[in-house]
């Protein structure tokens, strides 16, 4: 694939400590949110392609992700405040009627960001995530933390990422996305999956006045997509799309994910003022 050269990158005082963020590209901005204990470069596979349909792709690090320094208080646990901080990056940057696209943690917190500020946004696609705690205990995951520090943890991360990934997806791939994901720090992927387990905008989703999409994959097995499906119906006119043979990281796992982006953003601009119930569209293993 042809290298991407960012427009800038840079870092951004937020909250008396240094955030990275990386812009690709001149358009309409889409801001694109990663994953518990990841980086921006999950996005790698769909800026090209945005950046050539005339899209701006705005991509940070969460703070203690990637290139950001953590915060003051130290890993995160509450998903509401990396939602505050990409308030706050959009505003520092300047950032007009951006869309926010994010996946797992970056997609509760997508929806987290249309509860606060959805009057300002164009819209939102949240990927492998719903408005609700969905159960997780949040008891063994502190306990996890007291277990960080072993060879064992990455091994965890590196096999769990392949279970997590759709069937549809080639071995290399799978091979590649989990050797990836195997970098993280696990005290803030432990910090992060704690705030999912907390994280419940569900009795606030009719706050949400930006066109809307939900996405599951059909092999994620970290969510019910039917919790998913009714967090769509919850918001009104949003849209609700199931992946076949796409597990819990669509914007890794899609070879065309650029495309798919482009379609799903372009639906929102044309059907954006629709106050129909959630649209359920189920999309072909063949695409995959």
């Amino acid at each position: 694939m042809t290298r991407q050269t960012p427009s800038s990158a840079e870092y951004l005082d937020i909250d008396e400590r240094p955030g990275f963020v990386a812009t690709f590209g001149q358009g309409r901005p889409i801001v694109c949110i990663h994953t518990a204990g990841q980086s921006g470069l999950q996005w790698r596979d769909a800026i090209e392609g945005l950046v050539a349909e005339g899209y701006q792709v705005v991509v940070p690090d969460l703070p203690g992700h990637g290139h950001s320094e953590e915060p003051v208080s130290g890993p995160v646990t509450d998903l509401g405040y990396y939602g505050d901080w990409i308030i706050r990056l959009i505003e520092i940057l300047e950032l007009d009627q951006p869309y926010v696209v994010g996946c797992s943690i970056g997609g509760k917190i997508a929806l987290d960001i249309a509860v606060k500020y959805s009057a300002r946004l164009s819209g939102v696609i949240a990927m492998a995530a719903d408005a609700q705690n969905d159960g997780q205990n949040e008891r063994s995951l502190r306990r996890n933390l007291e277990d960080t520090v072993s060879p064992s943890r990455t091994d965890r991360t590196y096999y769990g990422t392949l279970a997590a990934c759709g069937s549809a997806v080639p071995e290399e791939l799978r091979q590649r996305i989990a050797a990836r994901h195997r970098r993280e720090d696990p005290q803030v992927a432990l910090s992060d999956l704690i705030g999912w387990a907390r994280h419940d905008v569900g009795s606030k989703l009719s706050a949400i006045v930006c066109p809307t999409r939900l996405v599951v994959g059909g092999d994620d097995f970290w969510l019910d997509p039917e919790s998913v499906e009714r967090t769509a119906a919850g918001i009104p006119g949003a849209r609700y799309s199931i992946l076949p043979g796409i597990g819990h990281y669509p914007m890794e796992e899609l070879p065309d994910i650029a495309q798919r982006l482009s379609e799903w953003l372009l639906d929102l601009t044309v059907d954006g003022t629709s106050t129909d119930s959630a649209d359920v569209s189920r999309i072909s293993d063949s695409a995959c």
